[in-house]
């Protein structure tokens, strides 16, 4: 036994999940919280690793709530961060209506995949998506509910874009950055709003970033709104995400998207593989045994 300061968790960790920022769920081994027991669903943001020592309630470290009908990967992906992203992307930084006009970068992977769902379910009008290959492009018209989506190795984004959206946008989740933002920005609507959430465009280019949008001005000309999301600011929404979603699982309106890994020696194969584009939906790592 090991001496704590505070009460602490001993957390197997089951499900990884490779993402930039890493959470994982865990089952209970030993519990010094008596909120706490052997068997217990935890989520924890301590990283790639197979058992971790937590403090409950501290950097995000909760119980999984027991929902009838909800799969354990719901709560890494449409109930987890990446579900809280998109549902803050846009009930909060979006103020998202019904009957809006919507585009979202890199629809395929794990936020876009969910705010592609969310959305429909906030009664939008036109969802547009962008995607890096056929088959994803497929799959986001054929089974998320996108209305039109592109490849955007087809030609320039912006061109591809204003073709899917003749009628322009009223807001836009940016999980890309460089030229996804400078199309958006040129399709917008006057007091448009953009969401950004990542700029995947950057990340295997950090020494030498893509250059900025050349329209930046547009922002001032057709009053749009730019706003970053930052999830880790929105966790007491959490329980309004539950609200929303949950019943919407129960009733199978909404299906888990997620690609599984087998293997914890495999993490890194993994992650490098959501960078690459490897998946559809979220990147999850299930650990063996």
């Amino acid at each position: 036994m090991i001496a704590m300061p505070r009460p602490r968790d001993t957390i197997e960790s089951t499900a990884p999940s490779s993402s930039a920022c890493t959470v994982a769920s865990g089952i209970q081994l030993w519990a010094a919280h008596q909120s706490r027991v052997y068997g217990d669903l935890v989520l924890h943001r301590e990283g790639w690793r197979t058992h971790a020592v937590v403090v409950p309630g501290e950097g995000g470290v909760r119980k999984v709530p027991a929902y009838d009908g909800v799969p354990l990967t719901a709560y890494m992906s449409v109930l987890g961060g990446t579900g809280l992203t998109a549902y803050v992307a846009l009930t909060r930084t979006l103020e998202f209506r019904a009957g809006q006009d919507l585009f979202v970068s890199a629809a395929a992977g794990g936020v876009g995949t969910a705010v592609g769902r969310m959305a429909r379910l906030l009664g939008a009008g036109r969802v547009v998506g962008s995607a890096g290959t056929p088959a994803k492009v497929a799959r986001l018209t054929g089974e998320l509910g996108f209305d039109v989506a592109f490849d955007y190795h087809d030609g320039p984004v912006g061109e591809l874009l204003a073709k899917a959206a003749p009628d322009g946008i009223d807001a836009y989740v940016d999980n890309v950055g460089g030229d996804h933002l400078e199309g958006a920005i040129s399709v917008l609507r006057e007091h448009g709003r953009i969401a950004w959430v990542g700029a995947i465009s950057q990340y295997h280019s950090a020494h030498e970033p893509p250059a900025a949008p050349r329209n930046l001005f547009d922002i001032v000309e057709k009053s749009l709104r730019l706003e970053g999301v930052m999830v880790r600011n929105y966790r007491d929404v959490q329980q309004e995400l539950e609200d929303f979603l949950v019943p919407h699982i129960q009733r199978g309106a909404v299906v888990p998207d997620v690609t599984v890994v087998d293997g914890f020696e495999r993490t890194v194969e993994g992650f490098l593989g959501m960078l690459r584009g490897g998946n559809t939906g979220k990147m999850l790592i299930r650990v063996a045994g």
